[in-house]
């Protein structure tokens, strides 16, 4: 299944347009098998995925200033509402036009982690892919997935000792802080968008002579929506940006939420962590297209941040929009969610034929050539985008090596034999998680507080 595979690869970058389906694929010249062998491998195929993701975190990698990894993860779903026969689907949250015009439609949620580039740019080095199942806790596979990039990185020689923490860049959606405990024992910086309704607490004012009594283990409230509870900054920087205009960041050093025996914290035995780090409010003048934009609060694991480090989380956090041409990229034009494949397994495979696709454009950037349309500007070459490279990496491939032989013609097989029916009826399957996980400690049998 190898060959397969391979060719698979080949024929998504050398077809014209947007990828239709799969079977359409196999029409081209450079696939050399019959539509079966397409679907036989994304249904019945093996791919070594473990030496896919070394291989992967072995590669050249983008890099910011002073040699610095910066890593996205994200979750894009691959919506199925119309697959009843399909298993392991969830309910994924699809943004409409309007702001109440959110949706809850079935699909499979995969999580994706990438290596961003500095600059204006829609291209991300993606590492690896995980599909999230009704019995996953998201922030367990989050965090697992997470390590497993950090060490496999670390394995292939990306980063030693001495060099700059990477950093791990997350929207709101996620447990930042949650993340920067369970990862604090790697060389990382978790930098997470929060959602601007929240309560967080200052650090502990130092003990006072004279009084008695346990010191407080929380100071006052911090709370995002009412400025007469936030003192003065710790850091005011002001820069000037191309695209946003004047953009003024505060912030506050060692600010801390208060945890409760909730959620992900309700297996924690002893006393909970307090998981300080530095609070940020990004302003700026307007978004793209001179659009009003709202405060941005973001919260870095790192503590004792510098008037640099400060504008660096905030540089890095924006970057990560460049994962939001990706997705659109790998759907709209390389075909990822076209295929209507029944099982997840298929599923997976056709998501890493996507990725390692994906991965040869981003390689082949220093090779192509601009084949732009009559009404495209000439872009440099350095400039192209993944749908441009991807024009021309039909010339790039007459020059790469092909590790796959030549294939063996054989006849059509026998197929179902005349007037039978097929009489095994595939299953059907709910949507939506499979598994209740408890709310507080009485649900699990531990004595104490829940809050």
């Amino acid at each position: 299944m190898h060959v397969t595979r391979t060719k698979a690869v080949r024929v998504v970058l050398c077809a014209d347009g947007a990828v239709k389906s799969p079977v359409v694929l196999t029409l081209l010249p450079e696939h050399r098998r019959g539509h079966g062998a397409m679907y036989g491998g994304l249904n019945h195929g093996r791919m070594d995925n473990a030496r896919l993701r070394t291989v992967l975190a072995g590669l050249s990698l983008p890099r910011f200033d002073g040699g610095r990894l910066v890593l996205a993860v994200d979750v894009s779903p691959w919506l199925r509402s119309d697959a009843p026969c399909s298993a392991d689907r969830l309910f994924c949250h699809v943004y409409g036009r309007a702001k109440t015009a959110s949706q809850f439609i079935p699909g499979w949620p995969y999580s994706f982690v990438a290596v961003l580039e500095p600059g204006s740019t829609s291209w991300t080095a993606i590492l690896d892919a995980v599909r999230l199942g009704p019995m996953n806790d998201a922030t367990v596979i989050t965090a697992d997935q997470l390590r497993g990039v950090v060490e496999r990185l670390i394995t292939a020689g990306q980063w030693h000792v001495g060099d700059p923490d990477i950093v791990i860049v997350s929207d709101a959606g996620y447990d930042v802080t949650r993340l920067a405990w369970v990862l604090r024992d790697l060389p990382v910086e978790l930098v997470g968008r929060v959602r601007s309704d929240r309560v967080m607490r200052l650090p502990k004012p130092p003990r006072t002579h004279g009084v008695n009594g346990r010191p407080p283990k929380h100071s006052p409230e911090f709370r995002f929506t009412k400025p007469e509870t936030w003192p003065e900054p710790a850091i005011t920087t002001v820069t000037d940006t191309t695209n946003y205009g004047k953009a003024e960041t505060q912030a506050w050093d060692r600010v801390h939420p208060r945890l409760t025996h909730r959620s992900s914290w309700l297996d924690h035995d002893g006393e909970l962590p307090i998981i300080e780090g530095t609070l940020m409010r990004l302003k700026v003048k307007h978004r793209s297209k001179d659009r009003d934009a709202p405060p941005l609060w973001l919260w870095s694991s790192k503590t004792g941040a510098t008037p640099d480090d400060v504008d660096r989380f905030w540089q890095a956090f924006l970057r990560r929009f460049d994962l939001e041409h990706t997705f659109p990229f790998a759907k709209q034009t390389l075909g990822w969610t076209t295929p209507k494949l029944r099982t997840p397994e298929a599923a997976d495979r056709w998501t890493w034929i996507l990725i390692v696709a994906h991965t040869q454009l981003r390689l082949a950037r220093p090779l192509a050539e601009d084949f732009r349309r009559p009404w495209e500007k000439p872009t440099p070459s350095n400039r192209l985008t993944p749908a441009r490279v991807r024009r021309g990496f039909r010339n790039i491939r007459a020059h790469l090596a092909c590790p796959a032989r030549v294939p063996q013609p054989r006849g059509a097989g026998p197929g179902r034999p005349p007037g039978a029916k097929n009489k095994h009826r595939a299953p059907r399957y709910d949507v939506g998680k499979t598994v209740k996980r408890p709310e507080t400690l009485k649900a699990i049998g531990k004595p104490g507080r829940s809050w």
